[in-house]
Parts: C-alpha cells; structure tokens; sequence
C-alpha cells in the first residue's frame, strides 16, 4: 500500500503543482468563501489553520478575516525530531510568520503556545482526498497525530482543489478522517454536526 500511496501522492501533487497562479488564487478564494459561509466554522472562537506554501489552497485570507473578527487563530510549529505540531497564536501576518520547516511559513517561537484543547476547528492541508473523509497527507503523519493526540475534540475541515479529490484514498490505520472537505465547487459534510459553543453569560 505504501507504494500505491507515494504514487498517488505523487501523482496529485504534480497536478496541482501544475495549476496556474491565477487560476490558484481564484479557486482559493471560492474555497474560502465556502468555509467562512459553514456554519460551525462562522461560529469558532479558536481556529487552528495552516498557513499555505507553494500550490497548496491559499489560507492567508481565511486567517486574516479570523483575525479581524477577533477569532483566535493559531498556527503549526513543527518540532521535527518529536514529529509533532505545536500550535501558537498570531495576531498579525505580517509580523509573526517566519520560514520554518522545508521553508514553510512557521510563527515565531517567542508567541505564546496554546492549549490544543482550547481549539475548536482544525483547518488541514492534504496532498490527496476522497469523498469519504479520507485524507493523505504529505507522508509525516503529522496531522494525523494532531488531530489524534493533541486535538482529537476539533472539528477537522480539509481545504482542497477539486483536482485532489480521488475515489478512494487507501487509507492506513493511523490516517485520521475529516468531518468536512470543502472545495472551490463543493462543501462535503461527514462527520458529526456540531453546535455553536455556548457564549458566557454577562
């Protein structure tokens, strides 16, 4: 399976690889107005999100627009030797983001390390996905132990390009499924329907 798994990989991400700048954006920019019209997403109060590198669904505008509207957002650092992610909270784009690991945009180790429990949506990357929930990442296991371990009470939304989405994803017994994967074409819903989290009483 492992073989069928990097082929695909491989496959998928060359296609993406292959989209278009523009043609990126645009698509990027449908997918983001999908999440922030979900309703369980609209009323979040602690969103942990990727921060997008290379051809990867954008996700600058989706934390931005969290940011203004007071929503904590948090991001991965990645801690290599442990193989983990260690969300921090941001506050400014400009300012907290630096290239980490493989070059990918990280924050800053001096902001401040949030509770993964405290979290309450999980926006993750993927290379490949299927209209099942099943999601394969980029062969680090890395959400796979977040979500499992770290957050396993988030909400997980995956963001994709149509492109990536497959039949089947062959799935091994550590790959964590989705509650939802949204599209520049569709919002597809899997898991359990969550409510708005109480606000405290004044």
């Amino acid at each position: 399976m492992a073989d069928e798994r990097t082929a695909l990989r491989t496959k998928i991400l060359a296609a993406r690889d292959g989209l278009p700048a523009e043609k990126r954006r645009h698509k990027s920019r449908a997918i983001t107005e999908r999440i922030l019209a979900l309703p369980e997403f609209a009323c979040a109060r602690h969103v942990f999100a990727y921060v997008s590198f290379r051809s990867e669904a954008e996700t600058l505008d989706l934390i931005a627009h969290c940011l203004n509207r007071g929503v904590k957002v948090s991001v991965p650092r990645t801690q290599v030797q442990e193989r983990r992610l260690l969300p921090y909270a941001i506050i400014d784009l400009n300012r907290d983001l630096v290239p980490g690991y493989c070059s990918i945009p990280e924050p800053l180790q001096t902001l401040p390390l949030v509770d993964p429990a405290s979290i309450e949506v999980v926006v993750a990357p993927g290379s490949v996905f299927d209209a099942q929930g099943g999601r394969l990442g980029y062969g680090g296991g890395y959400y796979d132990r977040f979500l499992h371990t770290a957050a396993p009470q988030a909400l997980r939304i995956g963001l994709a390009f149509d492109l990536q989405v497959v039949e089947a994803v062959p799935l091994e017994s550590h790959d964590e499924q989705l509650d939802y994967l949204i599209t520049e074409t569709r919002t597809i819903k899997f898991g359990r329907k969550r409510p708005c989290p109480e606000k405290p009483r004044s």
